[in-house]
């Protein structure tokens, strides 16, 4: 018998909440930190000696979070079972020198972050956020979440080849936001101005990870309202709903320890401390197994044992380029959660990995469809390689169908992220 559904369109509402509140990967691993303390987890410092102990606990590193919780009955050879995400999306972020401007305008100097649809980024209103460094060594958070930049595009009358021969950006010199006016461009001024936000004297910022991100607030859309539009979604669908899973079984006595692992630079290639392709995962896993008194024959033991599902956004059929799809898979919006596969290697999922996924929605009473690319069409890849060769861990590619992916807003259907989360729940109990 398939189990109820835990989670419904309730989940996606709390969804567009954690949206709206995690501009940048730093605020979404903050948010992400609060849900899991309201459920009873603690922090845990990578610099202070962990013990051994039942519960939940979690580690912060930037813009990554990994989370676990430890059953009562755990030995130190129990595996784990992951999910495993991303914080990160492609956008516009600040330069070290920021102040910019040229003919009585004063600008923001931005560098492109992966691989934005550069196009979605003209004519928003734009906030800032991101994270600042003060003297002292200490963070802090900052979110300027109101109109305060823009892209303008160029007017169709200096463009006339833009309606036949398509808009053709140039990264440099056509993304530079403005955000007033004035003659001379004063170093400073864009740090100063985020200070004065914070309540900081002048000067204490001295380092800054600073990211644009569009105001406009996720809502419902449609005649039934069965689709979503927001910011982000890849990949903080997957993200809100691994907290959502992992603090729904962290009350309950399991075969397997399970996991959140959410990192941060996917959309550039995982190659950071923060990173899926890093050492912060199997660093908190081995000393998770040390910790309880294991040994490096109870890592490998439980290492053997694990599961991983790489939980990343896909693509849906789109409608209007129906011919950019592989012709017998068209994953439909509001139609249960996505299995990737590529045999080349770019998604980790294979048959044993299938079985698992197949189980665990059938557990949860959650259809799921099919994706692989076009055969004349490149494949994209997700954190799921990375962790499968990183790791020797048993990996599975999985996520929500999307249209408009990498765009600074995108669509899903309503019902998708809350069917999502209830397979990942089923995945987390085993």
């Amino acid at each position: 018998m398939s189990a109820p559904h835990r989670f419904d369109r309730g989940h996606t509402d709390d969804l567009m909440s954690f949206l709206a509140a995690s501009p940048t990967p730093y605020h979404a691993v903050a948010n992400a930190a609060e849900r899991l303390e309201k459920a009873g987890f603690r922090q845990v410092s990578e610099t202070d000696a962990w013990d051994g102990t039942s519960g939940g606990k979690y580690v912060l590193r930037g813009g990554a979070i990994i989370a676990w919780y430890v059953p009562e009955s755990a030995a130190p050879h129990t595996p784990y079972r992951i999910v495993g995400a991303h914080t990160d999306s492609p956008n516009l972020r600040v330069k070290p020198l920021p102040d910019a401007g040229a003919h009585g305008w004063r600008q923001v100097a931005v560098e492109i972050y992966g691989g934005p649809l550069m196009n979605s980024w003209l004519d928003r209103d734009l906030g800032l956020a991101g994270r600042l460094t003060l003297r002292d060594g200490s963070t802090r958070l900052v979110n300027v979440d109101r109109p305060l930049l823009r892209v303008p595009q160029l007017a169709i009358h200096l463009d006339r080849a833009v309606s036949s021969d398509g808009l053709k950006l140039d990264k440099q010199r056509h993304l530079q936001p403005v955000w007033g006016l004035g003659d001379h461009v004063r170093d400073g001024d864009l740090i100063a101005f985020l200070e004065e936000e914070l309540g900081l004297g002048a000067g204490e910022v001295t380092g800054w990870d600073l990211m644009t991100h569009s105001v406009e607030a996720p809502a419902y859309l449609g005649r039934d309202k069965e689709l979503l539009a927001g910011p982000r979604m890849d990949n903080l669908l997957s993200v809100h709903a691994g907290v959502a899973a992992l603090t729904a079984v962290s009350s309950r006595e399991l075969p397997y320890i399970p996991v959140l692992a959410a990192f941060d630079h996917e959309e550039n290639g995982s190659q950071s401390d923060t990173g899926a392709d890093g050492p912060l995962l199997g660093g908190v896993l081995e000393r998770s197994v040390f910790a309880r008194g294991g040994s490096y024959e109870d890592r490998a033991r439980a290492f053997a044992g694990t599961v991983c599902l790489s939980s990343d956004t896909g693509h849906a059929v789109h409608p209007n380029y129906a011919e950019r799809h592989d012709p017998t898979h068209h994953p439909r919006v509001n139609g249960g959660p996505i299995l990737k596969v590529n045999v080349n290697n770019r998604y980790a999922t294979d048959g044993s990995g299938r079985a698992v996924w197949a189980a665990a929605c059938e557990r949860a009473g959650v259809p799921f469809q099919s994706f692989v690319s076009n055969n004349s069409m490149p494949c994209g890849t997700t954190i799921g390689p990375i962790t499968a060769a990183r790791h020797g861990i048993k990996t599975v590619d999985i996520g929500v169908a999307i249209l408009s992916m990498h765009s600074v807003r995108e669509l899903c259907g309503a019902d998708d992220p809350h069917l999502l989360a209830n397979a990942l729940v089923a995945f987390l109990e085993g």
